[in-house]
């Protein structure tokens, strides 16, 4: 396990870490938890990584759907398919497999996983973990947990 911790004093630095991990080819098959309270910026990130991987037009919360998927043509980003989820409504954990998302878990590609708490069990295990303070002053201290190989290419 691999542990780190950053500063993002702004936003400008949230998508900076996030334009730096998507260069990272291990991204590609990698699953990202997040952790953080509400408005921590754990969207946020998501969308800049987003963005950053070659997603175009709008990138929605997966707050109410759940699971928001992408499918990137092939070109200068290594990820082709991306799953963001959002458990953050789920009441119970066995929502995650009455949902039939352990399919999705079981396939190549970009998991990104808002609220993993809230589906128990059932989550396989992250590459890596990004838990995001806010400070006084509205920076976010992130500690950064590299749980796998995977994990730690991403954090090289």
């Amino acid at each position: 396990m691999i542990v780190k911790s950053i500063v993002w004093p702004d936003e400008n630095a949230t998508q900076a870490f996030a334009c730096a991990l998507a260069r990272q080819p291990a991204i590609a098959s990698a699953q990202i938890e997040l952790r953080g309270d509400l408005g921590a910026g754990k969207t946020t990130f998501v969308r800049h990584l987003l963005k950053a991987l070659g997603v175009e037009g709008r990138i929605k919360s997966p707050t109410y759907a759940v699971v928001e998927p992408y499918e990137l043509p092939n070109g200068p980003s290594p990820v082709s398919h991306i799953w963001h989820f959002d458990f953050y409504r789920f009441n119970d954990p066995d929502e995650w497999e009455e949902a039939g998302f352990r399919d999705i878990f079981a396939n190549p590609g970009l998991k990104l996983v808002e609220w993993p708490d809230k589906a128990g069990k059932y989550l396989p295990p992250a590459d890596l973990q990004l838990a995001i303070d806010v400070d006084e002053d509205h920076s976010r201290h992130v500690t950064l947990t590299a749980l796998t190989d995977v994990g730690a290419k991403l954090l090289s």
